[in-house]
């Protein structure tokens, strides 16, 4: 499938863009203009959090176009990779941005690749690598036929051909040197990633299934982090803050104050760590 489906949607009506755009701050104006992506793909990080709570409040995750722009934009959410990649696709088809979807393979600490459909990336418009969907990475779109280092507030990255048994055409994203993930240059459908999702949801050998956390970008570069009862503030120029929350009251009034959500009972880990 070498695009997304035409389907119209409740996130490709008109009213359904406009909620999406406001959930960003952005006017429909501002949101097509030529160059658009880039300031988009920044607004999402710094407006939609990476979370995983979903798992730890026994919520299903649904890989629909309809489902995810439920929970993201009108319940105001966020969600994995799967879930914010493929809404933030949604609304980029929407504005008129050829959209596929690739699966990638995270790179493990140990230089083991993760399980097939690990995640969930973009390509835009035949060159542009979109990905909000994986917390500390590029603030801005990388560029696939760039094979030099490519300079960004997250970052330096590296786009270039994957080596070994790698399939011809797939590549590895280096961040600052270390290999992030391996692209497969096949375009992919959404319902291909359920699997992946369902994983990583379930599986005692997930980091998701840990404990929640919730992530995003800050206005000033810096990102703002809450993983069970610790809240982290860490500066664009690298300076940390840790505050242990004591009450399940603090908790609650993080989610609202700092990512806009509201719950009304604490996350509780699925498979805690040790």
């Amino acid at each position: 499938m070498e695009a997304l489906d035409d389907a119209r949607t409740d996130a490709r009506t008109d009213a359904g863009t406009d909620a999406y755009l406001r959930r960003l701050g952005v006017a429909r104006s501002e949101g097509v203009r030529s160059g658009s992506l880039r300031e988009l793909h920044l607004r999402h990080l710094r407006t939609v959090p990476f979370e995983n709570l979903a798992i730890h409040l026994g919520e299903e995750i649904v890989l629909t176009p309809d489902a995810l722009h439920d929970k993201i934009v009108t319940a105001g959410r966020g969600g994995i990779c799967y879930e914010l990649n493929g809404a933030f696709a949604e609304l980029l088809s929407a504005l008129g941005h050829r959209v596929e979807l690739l699966q990638a393979r995270v790179h493990g600490k140990d230089g083991v690749l993760g399980v097939p459909y690990d995640h969930l990336a973009l390509r835009v418009d035949g060159r542009w690598l979109a990905d909000v969907g994986f917390g500390e990475h590029s603030a801005y779109p990388l560029d696939l036929e760039e094979r030099g280092e490519q300079q960004d507030p997250g970052g330096v990255f590296l786009v270039r051909a994957a080596a070994g048994d790698a399939a011809v055409g797939d590549l590895d994203v280096l961040r600052d040197g270390v290999p992030a993930y391996r692209l497969e240059a096949r375009p992919r459908a959404l319902a291909d990633f359920r699997t992946g999702a369902w994983w990583h949801a379930t599986s005692p050998e997930s980091g998701f299934t840990r404990g929640p956390v919730c992530s995003r970008l800050t206005e000033d570069g810096g990102r703002i982090t809450l993983r069970d009862r610790t809240l982290i503030s860490t500066s664009a120029d690298g300076d940390r803050t840790e505050v242990e929350l004591a009450t399940e009251g603090e908790v609650l009034a993080a989610y609202r104050a700092e990512f806009g959500i509201v719950l009304d009972r604490l996350p509780v880990a699925l498979h805690p760590r040790d």
